[in-house]
């Protein structure tokens, strides 16, 4: 365990400041570690999605059914939007991991 933490504290930009270090370490292990969530859960949403096309009947067109007139209200449309959120939420966290790299957000000089 000591060498994954080593490992995972080069990949980070060491900072002079005791204080200022640890603050630095926690948040960037609890973003890394939401990250890793955020991707576990767009991962396993999309596996469970079904394939956009229905085989033979994609060829030939489509007749109207009541799937498609309360596809807003069906569980496909629902893990799609669920899957475009985790996606946005995992964007958002690995810029904001990507700015706190700055020496400059901590009030360090570079």
């Amino acid at each position: 365990m000591p060498d994954m933490m080593s490992m995972i504290n080069n990949l980070l930009a060491p900072l002079p400041s005791d204080g200022v270090w640890t603050v630095y370490q926690i948040v960037s292990l609890v973003l890394l570690a939401l990250m890793i969530f955020a991707a576990i859960v767009a991962i396993v949403i999309v596996l469970f999605q079904p394939g956009n096309s229905t085989g033979i009947d994609a060829l030939g067109g489509s007749s109207e059914t009541f799937f498609g007139k309360n596809k807003g209200r069906s569980m496909e449309s629902k893990m799609k939007k669920w899957t475009t959120i985790s996606l946005i939420v995992l964007t958002v966290l690995a810029i904001l991991f990507f700015i706190l790299q700055f020496d400059t957000i901590w009030g360090v000089a570079a």
